[in-house]
């Protein structure tokens, strides 16, 4: 009989783990910054200034300077009153080491009485996590005709807070430089991310000043180490300084540049709302899609929450009482919806609270009930006064809401008609699918191919478990203008609307998706770059859900076969040809055109040894591929279709504002920037000619 082994209670208050200081930043960076990657990099940039940003919303600074260093530093000047450098009553040291060495400790709790009436920060976090990441930090603080100064590293003070000197200025200024062994992939600052960044937050904070500098490729005449204290010069450095006097119009009017205005004038309310902060600006313009850009605190919230809900209620119910009151729609046309008000507008929400409350950890949503009421009342009753005193633009954003209604009416139509015949339902796929053998979704890829010749091939060389083919008749319509009852009478769209199995609009449902790759395959030439645009244009406009889901990939076929004897090389690229060619040595080398003619690039031999050389040498052939219907059922397999070494690109978005005006731009109406974006373009184009 076996003996019972008693087990041993070893988990004593010896095993429980004490992390001081700022260790639990650096054991779990990414509880503080939301990733270690590109992101989190910058989102020390982003604590830094949003601390000094802070200083301007409470009217204590009006000027933020961001230098970007050599070394990857980043400099942050304000000229606000300057972080406390005196002794603090619970720490017993300064508390400007207070501030950059303990979490949770700053100005942001006090209420009235710090001056942080509103901010960003919500737990005094920010210069302590940075700190904590850095491996060299410095903190200098001019205050009452003094500085004073503290470097750290890691976390850790290397001394005590001393006076430098003296000063004429008032402010803060933090340098610091990311710590590599945290940041694994690149401790390299963006400065485009760093800008776009930066001139938002200028449009949210009225008369705040700017200025970013590029200091990194500093030149004799510019001096890294000196703080310019925002004065006027000509820096030997790249910079650039965002001041807006209209605020949140200035914004709306930057987003709506060039886009034809249905009110021109741009309607604005500041106000405070039952002690919520409320600034709304807003314009309607001859566009489909919505534009609704909130913040809370200025922290941009992506997922809407309270102020929008607020803001959407009031202005339905408002559109549709002044239509009403000024007899402008029949009774016929009955109410306007919630999407009807929204067709072309846009919008910019910002609402200040002293408590403030999101759902989750990332700020993506506001929870903070007080917003809705607050955002209603204050949005109602000042755009009510707008409508009545602005009865022309007040007439065409009606018109313009009509238009939208009775789109809405007839893509409905046009929709049952197809839902009746059960089409979207996947009741009947369409003939020219190929469809794979798997019911998996999750398994099951879907390629759109160029033409029915490309298809053939496709269809030949695929895993037919796993692989399904829908080929495409010429160049899909262009929807960035087209409305929903128009799109459904393509039929090649409607054809891949039915292959998805999503249904499409207020029916679409992700879950329904039988494909979880769909991959984009379209020949390497101009004509295939525009139907690709087509095409990622209606999932952009349509489908948003299923890029965001992580479903649609670019097929990258190769540009060449490379043939030495009966070695057989793939170049996706020229370099990449070029890389081979040399690799592989000498050798007889035959261009084959489009025809598959062979023309002999080889000198001809000069006396009897270079003959005997020549014979000796292995032939090496290259084929251009102009389209994927030249390639073999074989090759089209080994080179674009199989998992193992295909190459695909997965279709993110990782700026919906800059990507909504690119599509704009490049599939819109307006003709002059599309011009323009072609011309200030062209020398980076690869054209095959």
């Amino acid at each position: 009989m076996a003996k019972e082994v008693k087990k041993v209670d070893t988990y004593g208050a010896d095993q429980i783990s004490v992390l001081e200081g700022l260790e639990p930043v650096r054991r779990r960076p990414g509880m503080y910054i939301g990733s270690t990657g590109v992101d989190g990099l910058h989102h020390l940039v982003w604590e830094i200034f949003d601390n000094s940003r802070d200083e301007a919303m409470a009217g204590h600074a009006d000027s933020i300077e961001v230098t970007l260093l050599p070394s990857n530093r980043i400099r942050v000047v304000d000229n606000g009153r300057g972080i406390p450098v005196g002794i603090h009553p619970k720490t017993k040291v300064s508390a400007l080491e207070t501030v950059m060495t303990t979490l949770h400790a700053g100005g942001k709790f006090g209420g009235d009485a710090s001056g942080y009436k509103v901010s960003g920060g919500l737990h005094g976090v920010g210069a302590s996590v940075v700190n904590a990441l850095s491996i060299y930090t410095r903190a200098e603080v001019h205050k009452d005709g003094e500085v004073w100064a503290q470097e750290y590293s890691q976390g850790n003070k290397k001394a005590s807070v001393k006076k430098i000197g003296t000063t004429k200025n008032n402010g803060t200024i933090i340098t610091f430089e990311p710590d590599a062994t945290i940041f694994k992939d690149t401790v390299e600052f963006d400065w485009k991310t760093i800008i776009d960044r930066l001139r938002q937050q200028a449009y949210l904070v009225k008369r705040l000043r700017v200025t970013v500098i590029d200091a990194r490729q500093v030149t004799d005449k510019f001096d890294a180490d000196k703080v310019y204290w925002f004065k006027e010069l000509n820096l030997e450095a790249p910079s650039i300084t965002y001041y807006f006097e209209g605020g949140l119009q200035s914004l709306v009017r930057h987003y709506n540049d060039r886009q034809k205005q249905i009110n021109p004038t741009i309607f604005y309310v500041e106000k405070e709302q039952d002690n919520v902060g409320v600034e709304i600006a807003l314009q309607y313009i001859d566009d489909m899609t919505p534009r609704i850009v909130a913040f809370a605190n200025n922290i941009y919230t992506p997922e809407g929450g309270t102020h929008v809900t607020g803001f959407k209620t009031a202005l339905t119910r408002l559109i549709n009482t002044y239509a009403k009151k000024n007899n402008l729609v029949k009774e016929a046309d009955g109410a306007f919806s919630g999407d009807d008000v929204l067709e072309g507008l846009t919008v910019i929400i910002s609402v200040k609270l002293a408590e403030i409350q999101f759902e989750g950890q990332t700020k993506a949503k506001l929870g903070s009930t007080e917003a809705m009421g607050a955002t209603a009342t204050a949005f109602g009753e000042s755009f009510a006064i707008y409508l009545e005193e602005h009865p022309d633009e007040a007439k065409a954003i009606i018109m313009k809401v009509l238009l939208a209604l009775r789109a809405r009416k007839a893509a409905k139509a046009a929709k049952d008609s197809i839902l009746r015949k059960g089409a979207l339902e996947g009741m009947t796929l369409p003939g020219k699918l190929a469809d794979c053998q798997t019911k998996d979704a999750s398994e099951s890829e879907l390629f759109i191919v160029e033409g029915d010749s490309a298809g053939g091939t496709a269809k030949m060389g695929r895993d037919r478990r796993t692989q399904a083919i829908l080929p495409l008749r010429g160049k899909i319509l262009n929807v960035e203008r087209a409305r929903l009852d128009r799109m459904l009478g393509s039929q090649e769209i409607k054809n891949l609307v039915i292959a998805m199995g999503t249904s499409i609009g207020d029916t679409f449902d992700l879950e329904k998706m039988r494909y979880h790759k769909i991959i984009i395959a379209t020949d390497a030439d101009v004509d295939g770059s525009h139907i690709t645009t087509l095409i990622l244009t209606l999932f952009y406009r349509y489908f948003r859900q299923v890029i965001d889901a992580g479903f649609i990939y670019i097929a990258l076929p190769p540009l060449y076969k490379i043939k030495k004897g009966r070695e057989l090389f793939y170049a996706y690229t020229d370099q990449e040809k070029e890389t081979i060619l040399k690799n592989i040595g000498d050798g007889i080398v035959q261009e084959i055109d489009d025809s598959g003619d062979a023309h002999d690039d080889s000198e001809d031999a000069e006396g009897e040894e270079e003959a005997v050389k020549t014979k000796r040498a292995a032939k090496i052939s290259i084929q251009r591929y102009k389209g994927l219907g030249e390639m073999n059922s074989d090759e089209l397999w080994e080179t674009t279709m199989n998992p193992a070494q295909r190459v695909i690109k997965q279709v993110v978005v990782h700026d919906a504002e800059e990507a909504n005006k690119t599509f704009d731009m490049l599939m819109g109406s307006e003709v002059a920037p599309r011009k323009s974006f072609i011309q200030s373009n062209a020398k980076m184009a690869n054209l095959d000619i």
